[in-house]
């Protein structure tokens, strides 16, 4: 099983070099990086270079936004299966791949997921928010649940069937992807009961209150595109579980 990894990046030099030597480490044998850059114009392009052989394939250009990157990075993979990392993410230990293809192997999966940290930025030891996804049944995204989209790896096989990510959402885009492929299409969906990515705080859908209004509103907006109805707390339910989340110690 050959597994695609994507990072798109922009202006990144504080945080990429952790993301990128996350990857290369793995002790996974058949793994294609890609990392599609935005057109960065600090030491982004520097650091990447310094990694140029363990890297598959690099683009550099402007893109309408992380989104429109994501889906170039998707257009090149030629993996079984595809997987995202954020450039101020990094795996969490060097057999994360391994753990994920096995996974999706043994239970004859459409896609996998598993439980991610949210950690301070300056001290990527201090862990902030745990988020732990659980096992997953039908249903669950009626009462707000989603799988924190980092660690969520699909086959090239539902992109190419249920298609990629929507750039008429802003912030919202990967919750769609999800609950299409997930809540949809019932893919077949497989649970690493494990902590395999490091997200340091400070994401776009929840960088101040107003991104945290529009994020609810594009949630809404990714029902309806569906033609998927969802309960009446739905929406009210999802960042609820994520403030549930800052009180548990497991």
């Amino acid at each position: 099983m050959k597994i695609s990894v994507i990072t798109i990046t922009y202006n990144s030099e504080a945080t990429l070099a952790d993301t990128i030597e996350s990857v290369v480490s793995q002790t996974y044998a058949d793994i294609e990086y890609i990392i599609v850059d935005g057109g960065s114009t600090d030491k982004t392009l520097s650091i990447i270079d310094a990694y140029r052989e363990r890297i598959s394939k690099v683009i550099s250009e402007k893109d309408q936004g992380l989104y429109d990157a994501l889906n170039k990075g998707i257009r090149m993979a030629t993996g079984d299966v595809i997987g995202i990392i954020h450039s101020d993410d990094f795996y969490t230990g060097k057999d994360v791949i391994e753990k994920i293809a096995r996974t999706i192997s043994e239970q004859g999966a459409d896609a996998a997921y598993a439980d991610l940290y949210y950690v301070d930025k300056n001290d990527t030891s201090v862990i902030f928010r745990k988020w732990k996804s659980g096992p997953y049944r039908h249903g669950m995204f009626l009462k707000g649940w989603m799988p924190p989209h980092p660690t969520f790896f699909a086959t090239k096989a539902c992109y190419e069937k249920f298609g990629s990510f929507n750039l008429s959402l802003v912030s919202s885009a990967d919750y769609e992807l999800m609950l299409r492929f997930i809540h949809k299409h019932r893919i077949r969906l497989a649970y690493l009961p494990e902590f395999i990515i490091k997200m340091r705080v400070g994401g776009k859908s929840n960088v101040s209150l107003k991104n945290r209004i529009r994020a609810n509103q594009e949630d809404r907006k990714a029902w309806k595109i569906n033609g998927l109805r969802p309960n009446p707390l739905t929406l009210y339910m999802k960042p609820l579980r994520k403030i549930i989340q800052l009180f548990k110690k497991s």
